[in-house]
């Protein structure tokens, strides 16, 4: 039988002990029965909140109640006093953003929520350093996320120009003021309040007030451009019970290894001075998986809440098959199993990874870019000297990564063996490296994790420094590397890496993952396998006569939503033509990276534009040749026309009459007639030389349009347009 670790009950903890029996019968400290007895009855609660309060049988301001009511009750009972903090911080930020200008009230909400969240940093730091008890400061780092993105999305909704926004700003620009009520919802809701994941706020609303169901067609809004298309809500069921047992299987593992590998053990004399290097590396690396499980079985039950109550849908794949990955804050297996540092952090903390890109990452210069996501991202999670070594370490690590998948990766591309060796090492070393550069972060202390990098020899650092700044002077990297200019054209580098943003972060923290988008980004325009994701088959689709036309605009709904005519969205506006798409639906913006992206990310974009250039160079090779063929014979043409030549045999061919031109030369006729022989009656020997001469045409004729051809291909490929 599963032997649960005993947890050390904390002191400092002000939540409810009314379950203190039930936390001694389990062997957990009290604070974590609080959270699983919130988390447990609101994944049932969610699904009351889908059947008997769905926006088809009630109000959305009842909606709105109900969520927010649920999710105080939640506070309190977890966090007691401590939850005036969660009131407070938002209200406060609610008055800047009312009395603010729009011009600057994304910078006054981000300034006022990151001070209340340092104090609080602080604070908990000075009474109850280095515990991992449940501490308000979660709840508060997802707050936080939520009114600085709000207050962004308002900024650039009232101020900014459609053309001066990215297709993800597009997408979350808010046109019209949050009320009181729609506010501190959104903020307070239930399902996310205690564990994230992080919801933005126009799909939160979309979601409360019933237009997510909701998709619209597309069309050229010729023919009743004003319907909207209504979309089969599917059953979450399998999804839920999928992320439940998988959040379960996390929890048992780390009940089961956290007490084999204890974190606390790492910064232990006898650990740094009586172990062998590879079992530091071992320990490192096992300690911060155990630690991980954690973060899994949280994350996955939180995002089982939210689609249990409806909240996550996205569409149907190309099979049919319902998507619920809106909001999902963790990909395990892809991210177990990833092969670099870059997919790492991809699937780790999704929220927390597009909330530093769309606030940081997006909106500075390209050159601060890295700078400032790590100091909002490092700030973000609080002072505890740990993280800023994992980020530091990360920094690092993740850049010598790219530098080495430039200068390595191509060699192992020539068969399929060759290539799953390289996964395989990859995979390998991407787990040394994770375990290497974030146990920092879970041992929280300065010295103690100084001490054990020493005693690692710096290894890894001086390995990354090496690969960064010695190799690519020996080392050929590889030239066929691809990269995208600022206006999102793709054009060929030699010797450069294909990504041209640097990629920072950790995957043991969730700010580092800020600085790369998900593996499913796109340059904006493209079509990828994730950029229909509201319904893409009409077969899950309920009939509507909207959906028989293409490239019809968004419009406002008509529709009844099951007997209910829900109110138009005021923020969704009619597009202009000449203006960037609005991006359909949450999956369309949050797959949209900044200007610049990772090599692998471009793949499928490049793909097609070389596919069209190369059909646009063939369509140039076939008119040029057309064009210089019929150039030639109509010059030939003129030179024949006042000649009168009889008919001609060759051998091996039909006769040639002299209205064709005879497809030989004036000059082999001329010697002819100046011999004062007639053509038709010439000896086999002039008969032997007009045929020699004729194949010399021909033979020169040849070597005039490949000339032609070969002049024109390079023009093409220097000009990267056939026109």
């Amino acid at each position: 039988m599963l032997e649960p670790p005993k947890f050390v009950d904390n002191d400092c903890y002000n939540g409810s002990r009314s379950f203190t029996w039930l936390a001694d019968m389990v062997g957990l400290s009290v604070d974590l029965v609080n959270f699983l007895i919130c988390q447990i009855s609101a994944l049932f609660l969610a699904s009351l909140f889908r059947s008997m309060l769905h926006p088809s049988k009630v109000s959305s301001k009842l909606r709105h109640t109900f969520a927010l009511s649920i999710g105080l009750a939640f506070g309190y009972f977890c966090f007691g006093q401590q939850a005036i903090h969660i009131a407070g911080l938002p209200a406060i930020c609610y008055i800047v953003i009312r009395t603010q200008d729009p011009r600057i009230v994304q910078r006054a909400v981000l300034l006022v929520a990151m001070s209340y969240l340092l104090c609080v940093h602080l604070m908990r730091q000075l009474y109850d350093y280095g515990s991992y008890a449940l501490d308000i400061t979660g709840p508060l780092m997802i707050i936080t996320q939520k009114v600085t993105s709000l207050a962004f999305s308002i900024h650039d909704g009232f101020v900014r120009r459609d053309e001066e926004l990215t297709k993800a700003q597009q997408y979350h620009a808010i046109r019209k003021m949050p009320s009181a009520l729609e506010y501190f919802s959104y903020v307070w809701h239930f399902q996310s309040i205690l564990a994230g994941p992080l919801v933005f706020y126009k799909d939160y609303i979309e979601f409360v007030e019933g237009y997510n169901l909701l998709s619209s067609p597309p069309g050229n809004g010729n023919l009743e451009n004003s319907k909207r298309e209504v979309v089969l809500e599917p059953s979450p069921t399998k999804a839920v019970i999928r992320k439940v047992i998988g959040s379960l299987v996390c929890a048992f593992i780390f009940m089961k290894f956290v007490k084999i590998y204890p974190v606390k053990d790492m910064k232990e004399d006898d650990f740094q001075n009586n172990t062998s290097m590879v079992y530091k590396y071992w320990y490192a690396m096992m300690a911060t998986t155990c630690i991980r499980f954690k973060y899994y079985h949280a994350w996955l039950l939180a995002d089982a809440i939210c689609n249990n109550s409806g909240l996550g849908f996205t569409g149907y794949d190309k099979d049919g098959n319902p998507k619920w990955d809106l909001i999902s804050n963790i990909n395990v297996l892809s991210f177990e199993f990833s092969t670099n540092m870059r997919d790492a952090i991809n699937n780790w903390n999704c929220g927390t990874n597009r909330w530093l890109r769309t606030l940081v990452y997006e909106r500075v210069p390209k050159q601060y870019g890295t700078l400032l996501t790590f100091a909002l991202s490092a700030v973000w999670h609080g002072f505890y000297p740990g993280y800023y070594l994992t980020f530091a370490t990360g920094a690092v690590v993740v850049t010598a990564a790219r530098t080495g998948r430039r200068l390595f990766r191509h060699r192992f591309q020539s068969t399929q063996v060759t290539r799953m060796f390289y996964d395989i090492l990859t995979c390998l070393i991407t787990r040394v490296v994770l375990g290497y550069a974030t146990f920092p972060f879970v041992l929280l202390e300065f010295m103690g994790s100084i001490k054990l990098y020493l005693r690692f020899y710096l290894c890894l650092h001086i390995i990354s420094l090496v690969t960064i700044f010695i190799l690519p002077k020996f080392i050929r990297g590889d030239r066929s590397a691809r990269s995208s200019n600022g206006n999102g054209s793709v054009r060929l580098t030699a010797g450069k890496d294909g990504s041209v943003a640097l990629t920072s972060g950790l995957p043991a923290t969730a700010a580092a993952a800020a600085l790369t988008a998900s593996n499913d980004l796109n340059e904006d325009g493209a079509q990828d396998k994730h950029a229909q994701c509201k319904v893409n088959t009409p077969t899950h689709r309920q009939p509507s006569a909207a959906a028989l036309h293409n490239n019809t605009t968004e419009q406002q709904p008509t529709e009844q939503l099951n007997n209910v005519n829900p109110r138009p969205r005021p923020q969704l506006q009619q597009q202009q033509p000449d203006k960037m798409p609005m991006p359909r639906c949450a999956r369309d913006a949050v797959s949209v990276p900044h200007d610049q992206c990772e090599m692998d990310q471009l793949s499928s974009k490049l793909k097609e534009k070389i596919e069209a250039e190369t059909k646009n160079i063939e369509e140039f090779i076939d008119k040029t040749v057309t064009e210089t063929v019929s150039g030639i014979v109509e010059f030939k043409n003129d030179l024949m026309r006042d000649i009168e030549f009889p008919k001609l045999k060759l051998p091996g061919s039909a006769p040639l009459e002299s209205s064709a031109g005879g497809g030989l030369r004036k000059r082999n006729i001329s010697s002819v007639h100046d011999n004062g022989t007639d053509p038709g009656n010439a000896p086999a020997d002039l008969h032997s030389s007009l045929e020699e001469n004729g194949a010399a045409f021909l033979k020169k004729e040849i070597e005039v349009i490949n000339a032609v051809v070969q002049q024109a291909v390079p023009a093409v490929l220097s000009n990267g347009h056939a026109k």
